[in-house]
């Protein structure tokens, strides 16, 4: 069982922060073998949404407002802990999100080898795939 908690940025402990910065790095950094800068001066305009499972972060996403990254609100930063993958925590991920922000659109850009699994949450994507940091992408919006 995931418990989930929605954090504003300034309710973030330090602790907290940091075990959530070191786990977007374990995915996105080193498990993906790609260099970017992570913070990125957006986490302190965000909601971050995190799963635990005994105490330990298993999923995790950013929800940057309106207006800093992109007109709408964006999901990002999106992941599950590869030792929980398969297990249906993604699918629980996206439903919580969507079940706590109410927004009448929402943008990301995903992974293009995930663009099956952000339409069974209605997003479509829009737009040519692009390369973000090596990695082909897709820009997606969901319309409430």
């Amino acid at each position: 069982m995931i418990s989930w908690r929605l954090y504003n940025y300034q309710d973030l402990s330090r602790d907290l922060l940091y075990l959530i910065l070191k786990t977007r790095q374990e995915v996105f950094i080193i498990e993906q073998n790609c260099n970017y800068l992570d913070v990125d001066g957006l986490d302190e305009y965000a909601r971050h949404l995190v799963g635990f499972k005994d105490d330990k972060i298993v999923a995790y996403m950013r929800i940057v407002d309106e207006h800093r990254l992109y007109s709408h609100i964006s999901f990002g930063r999106i992941l599950v802990v590869k030792e929980y993958r398969g297990l249906g925590f993604g699918m629980s991920l996206m439903h919580k999100s969507l079940e706590l922000i109410d927004a009448p659109t929402i943008i990301m850009s995903a992974q293009s080898y995930l663009i099956e699994f952000y339409q069974k949450f209605s997003f479509e994507a829009i737009g040519s795939e692009y390369l973000e940091d090596e990695i082909p992408h897709v820009k997606m919006i969901r319309y409430a």
